[in-house]
This record gives C-alpha cells, structure tokens and sequence, in this order.
C-alpha cells in the first residue's frame, strides 16, 4: 500500500472533521476510524504519512470519498473491494483447509464476537481485514476439533461467515455472499440449535432480496417460522420476531400487502414482550419493528408510502441501537420523502444515515439511485449535494 506524506492530506482531513455536523473531535475520529488518537494527532500536524487503507477509514468516518483527502487524486480503491477475492479464497478450501496456528478456543471465540460488533456497526474495513485469516483458522479447528468440541466450532463458524456475509452482500458480492449463506447452512446443523439455524434462515433472504425472488423468499421465511422453536423465553421470542419483521419486508417487495402487514402484527406483538437488544446476532425489539415498519411502507410504495413519514415525524431510532440498522432507517426514509416530493430532506436524511453508518450508506444502491436523482432535480444546488453524490458515485 502507498502512504500519503503530504501535509496538505493531514490539513484536508482536519477540514472535514471540523465541517462535519455535528463536529468531530479527533478522538471521534479516532474511534470512528479504528486508529489511536496520536496517529490522528501526527497525521493532522502533517509529522506522519498515512496508507490507503488508513486514509480509506478515516474518509468512511467523515463521510467523504478518499480521492477527496488525497493529494495525488488518484482513483482510490477501497480496501474492502480489494479484500473480497481473499475472502473467496479463504472460502474455497473451508472442507480441506491448509495447516496454521490455531488460537486457544477464548480467543476465536473473542475474535468471532469482535467481528459481529463491527458488522452490527457497519465498520466493514474492520472485517475485510481481519475474516479471511479468522475463517482459515476456524476451519482448521473445526476439522482438527474431537466430536465434543466440533458443535461449538461450527457455531462459531455460523457467525463468523455471517459477519463475512455483511461485507460480501452490502458491497454488492452477491455470488460470495450465497457463497457464504450456503456455508452457514452446512455449519449450522453441526452447532444443534434451532435459534442458530433460525438466524441463518434470516440471513438466508439476502439471497431472494438481491435475486428478486421475492415470493420464494417469503415462503422460504414461513417455512422458517413453522420450524422455529415456541417463544417462551427471550431468545426465543426475539428469533421468531426477527423473522416475522424480514417476512413483512420481503412481503412487501412481493407487493403482498396482506402477508406484509400480518408479519408485521406479528412481529410487534412479539416485540412488545422483550426488551431491546441484540439476540443470537439480529437486534430485535419495539424499536426495530417500529425501523420494519418504515422498511414495509417504503416496499408497498403508492399509498403506504405516508406511513413512512408519519412515523418519522413522532419517532427517531435511539442511538442504542446498532449504526446498520439506523442508518438504514435513515436510507428507507429518505426514499420515502423523495417520492413525496421532499428533496430537502431527503437530502438531510440521507446525510444523517453517513453520518451514522457511512460505509453502509455510501455501498447502499438506493442511496446512490436517490442521490442521482437528487442531483437532477436540484441542478443549480448547493456543492454539498454534488459532494455527496460524488461521494457515493451516484450516476
């Protein structure tokens, strides 16, 4: 990787850091782009050069594109489309993986807990750096491992490939990411637990959102929900209320406005019996409902569509919940907004999801169709609006 020494780099990041709403502290940004704060301190004061996959975080944090921050302006490829053919590779010999170190068990089960943060976190450079080694790894142990130990192995495998997933699919991968939900599949039985394989079937209708099967989707779902485990305790009650929130989005894709509104009953009526939080991997709760309910309005489109803002206009997602899942209420907003004729804010939503979540945003095909829409409407506007459809390469 080149690194930028360029003192103009470090002057252009504190530019944007300070124009951010609201303002970046470099301790923020530090955070945000997962380097210490003296490394932002140095490459700030223009005493250090800083790498392309450094630069490339540090832009996600700020919401602009690398090109922007480099002194070269060179076209930038992002680090996580450079790390998807080692992904694949790690992938190709999951059954006959090659010899290498094997970590105590803690500590890939610490590494596999670390990668579902980042991914419930949107801070897929993280991932893309570190899975294809943790999956080599975990297939090493999972066919060194005794028949005792193989079902833990094979559940830190599910979740593993999922984080996995999160990059390959958000970043258009779609071939890897049926890739890696058909790896999930072949791990999960191992594991024997019915909330696990219920996650996976959730992750599973990526594969029908990004085919437009949404039918098939929708009854791949059911057929889900009739094998998930009774809702008697939380974890159980969460899974099958997580599936229930994907069926009514996917029903609504399908134009099923019946089957998308039963799912949702159902879903909140689950919700209404557990507390926030995030359960076997997937966040699920009142307020997440209350997010699929934005989702299903912007999916049945027409007239639904005003349910969308009227929920918008009593209700914010709190900062609790993961960045995805409230930037991506931001995006489906947004949408929604566009089509009622406000381009002003759509164009402030779809800010407040890069502000969030911006390496979900910027990958988001919707953002870059409603950006370039945006940017037709409103010709004669302000930079900011060319800044960000540039940004996310809106066309």
């Amino acid at each position: 990787m080149s690194a930028h020494s360029n003192r103009g780099v470090g002057a252009r990041i504190a530019y944007y850091r300070s124009v951010m709403r609201p303002k970046l502290t470099q301790q923020q940004l530090a955070d945000a782009a997962s380097v210490s704060l003296g490394t932002i301190r140095k490459i700030e004061r223009g005493e250090r050069g800083v790498s392309d996959s450094t630069l490339e975080a540090i832009a996600d944090a700020v919401g602009v594109d690398p090109t922007r921050l480099r002194t070269d302006r060179g076209p930038a490829h992002t680090r996580v489309h450079e790390a998807l053919p080692v992904l694949s590779a790690a992938l190709a010999t999951y059954d006959l993986p090659e010899d290498g170190p094997i970590r105590p068990h803690h500590e890939m089960r610490a590494a596999v807990a670390d990668a579902a943060r980042w991914r419930l976190a949107a801070q897929y450079t993280r991932i893309a750096r570190e899975l294809p080694d943790l999956l080599a790894e975990l297939a090493r142990a999972y066919h060194a491992a005794s028949a005792e130990h193989r079902g833990d192995l094979a559940r830190l495998l599910v979740n593993a490939y999922r984080s996995a997933d999160a990059v390959a699919y958000k970043f258009g991968a779609h071939d890897l990411s049926a890739r890696l939900v058909e790896l999930m599949r072949w791990a999960a039985p191992e594991a024997g637990d019915p909330l696990l394989s219920a996650s996976v079937a959730y992750v599973r209708a990526e594969t029908f959102f990004a085919a437009r099967a949404h039918t098939a989707g929708l009854r791949t779902l059911e057929q889900a929900l009739d094998a998930a485990p009774a809702p008697a305790a939380p974890p159980e009650i969460a899974a099958r209320g997580a599936l229930h929130m994907r069926a009514a989005v996917i029903a609504g894709r399908a134009r099923d406005a019946s089957a998308a509104i039963t799912h949702l009953d159902e879903a909140s009526a689950l919700a209404e019996r557990v507390a926030e939080d995030v359960y076997c991997g997937t966040a699920f709760g009142p307020d997440s409902v209350k997010i699929h309910e934005v989702s299903v309005a912007v999916s049945l489109a027409g007239d639904h569509v005003g349910r969308a803002l009227d929920i918008a206009g009593e209700w914010k997602p709190p900062k609790a919940l993961p960045a995805e899942r409230r930037s991506g209420f931001y995006i489906e907003l947004g949408r929604a907004q566009l089509w009622s004729g406000l381009a002003d804010d759509a164009f402030e939503s779809l800010k407040v999801a890069r502000r969030i979540a911006p390496q979900h945003t910027r990958e988001h095909p919707w953002v870059r169709e409603d950006a370039a829409t945006l940017r037709r409407l409103k010709r004669a506007d302000s930079e900011s609006l060319t800044n960000f459809a540039e940004w996310c390469s809106a066309t």
